[in-house]
């Protein structure tokens, strides 16, 4: 009993923290949620001149990310809600609606009145009820500046049916949020997690709310047992049974003043009722401990429920927090877990096996014809230059080059290593880049990847391409929406936003790659690096021409850049350029 009461005094303790916490966020948020509404009444104003629906083929969307993708109930279609996207200067939200039609691979434009307010990092769940319905909760609103936030608490539905936009307004409801999930469950939404973030201040959440679909009223759900620690951006799937499964996310906390903390969780948990979906019913968490390979740690990955009672995540970044900057690798591999094992297991791609063996055959028959003849082509003569991209370990890419006086002899290759390479080659041929805080949808066992971000160094792209894989298959990638990043155009920070050294260097953006290049271009010529002598170790060779690449970095970098970051590229310059010539 006594280990009892002191838990359940930990636990009464741990929520009247959090409360506190709430309590000076809200506060501090007030005043910058003021300034927002009235930015966000002017936008709706301008949508309620909107009195009919109108609905047009057009282009694909332009680049976003942290919006929604959801597979009508009923149609082959996808439909696109909301997002954000931010070109270096300036944050653009969206509440614009999307309809892509998966059969004729064509985009359409639905302008319906009276939509929800513009928002990205909300959640969208899709319910068969009266020919089909978008239910969306939450997100956030930002400030052109992308320094102030507001956060959301309403509850809209769209009815598919009839193309109409819905406020539903029923007390009880969550508090403001972005980064939360929400799954439909036996005739209700769940909702789990998020936060809220002032210009100063935020809070993680570990709350659970219920939206009943028939009585359209909310309940604040007390599972039993210990939950999931407060966090965002976690994975969020529903059994058959009507349970809840949670997996990973990302939160931070405070450690000191100006100095926060991230944590990319890993843990699973288990959300199970036994009732029927109804109010009154007994909820409770547990622990999951799957087995299998589960996914490496990472933020912003998306997710979706697949078939074969599987639900399935994608991409994200895993962030290394440096002291003065943070270095992103992102990802473009699947995960699957199966719910009825509980076993995660990586998405392995199978390679169209007919094209495979066509190949084979086309190449056996090739060679049978031409006999003992020799090849008329030979290699190309004279000096071969290659070009490298480097990028340093703050993220920053430079380009080398390196001039070879004669041309390279290749080894002959095996049948069987051609084979390999040119396997490898057609199950890579086509694929979605590296990213984060992309839009999935499942329809029909194919998935579909829309948008999404990465970043270089100090820039960052937002993308607009759709990709698919049929699930069931898993045999290759296919391309419905193409888009070159370094066409996007990205604004460099202007002198009044560089308030503080985490500011400085954010100007790296593509045009300042391109004159970077060029004056590379233009300062090397013809000349060489320093060569690489017999035996020399990469430390020697370093200590040896170390002021040469920092000249060089220099150069490149411009007089502004911090000597740290200089030293940084030229390290990373230097040692490429050892590495191609041993």
């Amino acid at each position: 009993m006594g280990k009892k009461g002191k838990r359940d005094k930990k636990g009464k303790g741990a929520e009247k923290t959090a409360a506190k916490m709430e309590k000076k966020v809200s506060r501090r948020a007030k005043k910058e949620e003021e300034d927002l509404e009235a930015l966000i009444a002017e936008f709706q104003s301008l949508d309620a001149k909107k009195n009919q629906v109108i609905e047009s083929s057009c282009p694909p969307p332009s680049p976003r990310l942290n919006g929604s993708l959801s597979a009508h109930p009923e149609k082959d279609e996808l439909i696109l809600f909301g997002g954000e996207y931010f070109n270096g200067q300036k944050t653009y939200l969206y509440n614009d609606l999307y309809v892509y039609n998966i059969r004729k691979n064509s985009w359409s434009k639905v302008e319906i009145p009276n939509p929800p307010p513009r928002r990205c990092a909300h959640q969208a769940a899709v319910v068969p009820t009266a020919g089909g319905q978008l239910w969306v909760f939450g997100g956030e609103f930002a400030s052109p500046n992308g320094e102030q936030f507001y956060h959301y608490k309403d509850l809209w539905v769209l009815h598919l049916a009839t193309k109409t936009w819905e406020q539903i307004k029923a007390s009880g409801g969550p508090s403001g949020r972005s980064g939360h999930r929400m799954v439909a469950c036996k005739r209700q939404l769940i909702i789990f997690g998020g936060f809220h973030e002032s210009a100063r201040d935020y809070i993680y959440y570990n709350d659970v709310y219920a939206f009943n679909l028939d009585a359209f009223t909310w309940n604040k759900l007390t599972p039993l047992g210990i939950g999931p620690a407060p966090r965002s951006g976690c994975q969020m799937a529903t059994t058959s049974e009507g349970s809840v499964i949670i997996y990973g996310g990302y939160s931070k906390q405070r450690i000191k003043k100006d100095v926060d903390k991230g944590t990319l969780h890993t843990d699973m948990f288990l959300l199970k009722t036994e009732g029927a979906g109804k109010e009154e019913d007994k909820w409770a968490w547990s622990r999951l401990n799957p087995s299998g390979v589960k996914p490496t740690p990472r933020s912003g990955f998306s997710v979706a429920l697949g078939p074969n009672n599987r639900s399935l995540l994608f991409g994200g970044v895993h962030d290394e927090e440096e002291e003065e900057s943070i270095e992103g690798d992102f990802f473009n591999d699947i995960y699957f877990y199966d719910i009825g094992k509980n076993r995660w297991f990586p998405g392995q791609l199978k390679g169209p096996k007919s094209e495979k063996r066509k190949r084979r055959r086309g190449r056996q028959a090739e060679a049978e014809g031409a006999g003992d003849e020799e090849m008329e082509k030979q290699p190309p003569q004279g000096p071969v230059e290659i070009v490298k991209e480097v990028v340093a370990e703050d993220g920053t890419v430079m380009t080398i080059k390196q001039v070879i006086s004669g041309p390279a002899e290749e080894k002959e290759r095996s049948e069987s290593e051609e084979e390999e390479e040119e396997d490898g080659a057609l199950g890579q041929q086509v694929e979605p880049c590296p990213r984060s805080n992309a839009m999935l949808a499942v329809k029909h066992g194919v998935l579909y990847v829309y948008g999404g971000m990465f970043e270089v160094g100090d820039r960052q792209f937002t993308l607009s391409d759709l990709y698919s894989i049929d699930l069931h298959k898993m045999e290759e990638w296919k391309v419905l929406v193409e888009m070159d990043p370094k066409a996007q155009e990205w604004l460099e920070e202007s002198e009044s936003d560089e308030e503080d050294d985490d500011m400085e260097g954010a100007e790296g953006g593509e045009e300042e790659e391109e004159s970077s290049e060029e004056e590379s271009e233009d300062e090397e010529g013809e000349e060489q690096h320093p060569s690489v002598q017999p035996d020399e170790k990469h430390a020697d060779y370093l200590s040896r021409t170390e002021q040469y690449w920092i000249k060089l970095a220099r150069s490149n970098m411009g007089p502004d850049a911090k000597e740290k970051k200089v030293v940084k590229v030229a390290h990373a310059m230097a040692k490429t350029f050892y590495e191609d010539s041993v």
